[in-house]
Parts: C-alpha cells; structure tokens; sequence
C-alpha cells in the first residue's frame, strides 16, 4: 500500500482532524496527485447528490468508497470518468479535467452476473476492453497484439486457464476478474472499481479483494473500490471516502468511521460499535 497523503478530514461542525502521515515513496511515475476534487457539487435531474465536496488522493492510494445507498458514490465515479459534468467547482485527473475514453483510468462497472452469455468466451469478454467500441480491418489486423494484451491481463488476474470457457459457466468471483481484466488492458494508473464485492460468497470475496490489493501494490495504481462494507477491507486500504447526505469525509478508517464523525456526515446521532474485530454503523440506515 502507498504511503499516506497529507489530508485533512473536513465537516461541517466537525475540525480537521489530525493530518496522516506525510513519509514519502519514489512513485514509478510523475509525482502529483491522481484526483483533486475543489468544492464540487452535482446535481442531477434537480436532486443535490453532491455538495461542496473536497478532497485529493495520491498516487497508489487504495481508497474504499462508503456510504447509503443513494449517496452519490456512483455518480463520483462518473464524474472522474468524464461522464457526468459537476455543477460546480473544480474536478482535476493527473492535473487535467475529467474526459471521456481516458486511456489513464480503467473502470469496473457494477458486476451482475452474466448468466445469458452462452456463446460469450472469457477472453472475448475481457477483450471488449480493447476494442468493444469498433469494428474493422484494423480491429483484424491487430489480432495477435490484441491477444497478448488479453491473455498478459488474464494472467495478472489469476484467470488464464479460463480464457476459453464459457462466460455463463463461471463463478461470480471468475466473472469480476474478468471485469478486473478486461479494466486492466489500457495499463491504467487509475482503477475504478463500482461494487466488485457484491454477489460474492466470503470466500471469492477475500481473493478478489487480495488480488486488487496485489495489482495496487506492484502496479503502484491508485485504486478506488466503492463497497457498502468496509470491515474485509480495512487489513488492505490506506484510507477511506465516505459520502453522506451530499457531503464528503476523508481520512483512515480509524479517523472516518467513528461515532463523532459520522454523527457530524449524517448530521444525525450516529454510534460505531466495534465487535469481534468488525466495525458496525448504528442509527442510520447505510
């Protein structure tokens, strides 16, 4: 995991708190932040998801992603995405504004799984990563580079011996490293991941989130999983965004999921009651 950023947690009726530590790491590319978000706010179909939010994250940071549902966690990925235009302030990715196709970002999308896919391989389906978008005699020509790029992913996911096998006959946990995967291709410094646990058994969940840590780790990419359930997570993450009624905390999880601070987010009597190693949120509905 990387090194923490120096990142003050913010709330209204809440102080900063304590900055984490600033002890810094050769990066393998360009210093800098990857994300700057300056008091944005999104608005959607007349509804604030998002208020005056705030925050930067650094290079290879693995952040966790929290909050209700309704919350806006997927709307920040499609802000960042280049998606969904804020309302207001100021969104900055590698120091630029967020743009469609980024080769620099690559994005999971929530997984259901893919039961209908009968005719559907596996590294057909990783390969949409490389050229869903079209079709033609150059998408031919490229075929061999194509398939090293493809089967490179497959292996970095544990999933090679998969390649051939049909989507539908898969396991959930083999069907998100195919998503996995397929995000992978464009050697991305920035993963967005939108609820890669979900559907999963306990089992698929603790190898994808220790496979994800590992392509953090040796990719030294910045990653950003949203997930509804921080406690499999927090041996692996360096900090934790929680998103409440619109606002934003950041910090780690020692700092941010507390009674204090999630009282001051929901703007609500909040309790955090830690039992048999886990964290649990009492008094709202998360």
């Amino acid at each position: 995991m990387s090194t923490q950023h120096d990142q003050r947690l913010s709330l209204p009726g809440l102080g900063p708190l304590a900055p984490t530590s600033t002890e810094e790491e050769q990066p393998a590319h360009p210093a800098g932040p990857v994300i700057e978000l300056e008091r944005v706010s999104v608005c959607l179909g007349g509804r604030s998801i998002l208020q005056d939010v705030t925050f930067t994250i650094g290079p290879g940071e693995f952040i966790a992603v929290l909050g209700p549902n309704g919350a806006g966690k997927s709307t920040l990925l499609k802000v960042l995405l280049g998606l969904i235009r804020p309302s207001a302030g100021q969104v900055r990715i590698f120091g630029q504004a967020p743009r469609r196709g980024n080769r620099l970002i690559g994005y999971a999308p929530q997984h259901r799984l893919l039961e209908g896919a009968i005719s559907l391989r596996a590294r057909d389906l990783v390969g949409f990563g490389l050229d869903g978008h079209r079709w033609g005699p150059g998408w031919l020509r490229a075929g061999g580079r194509r398939q090293a790029l493809i089967e490179q992913a497959l292996t970095e996911v544990d999933a090679l011996a998969l390649a051939d096998m049909p989507v539908n006959q898969l396991s959930g946990g083999e069907q998100q490293r195919l998503l996995i995967a397929q995000a992978l291709l464009s050697q991305p410094r920035l993963l967005l991941l939108d609820e890669p646990l979900s559907n999963l058994d306990i089992s698929h969940e603790q190898e994808i989130i220790a496979l994800i840590a590992r392509l953090s780790r040796t990719r030294g990419m910045t990653v950003l999983l949203v997930t509804h359930d921080v406690n499999p997570l927090l041996p692996v993450v360096d900090r934790v965004l929680y998103l409440a009624r619109g606002h934003a905390a950041i910090g780690k999880p020692e700092q941010v999921i507390t009674s204090a601070t999630l009282s001051a987010l929901y703007g609500a009597p909040v309790e955090v009651v830690e039992a048999l190693g886990r964290l649990f949120v009492v008094g709202v509905d998360i």
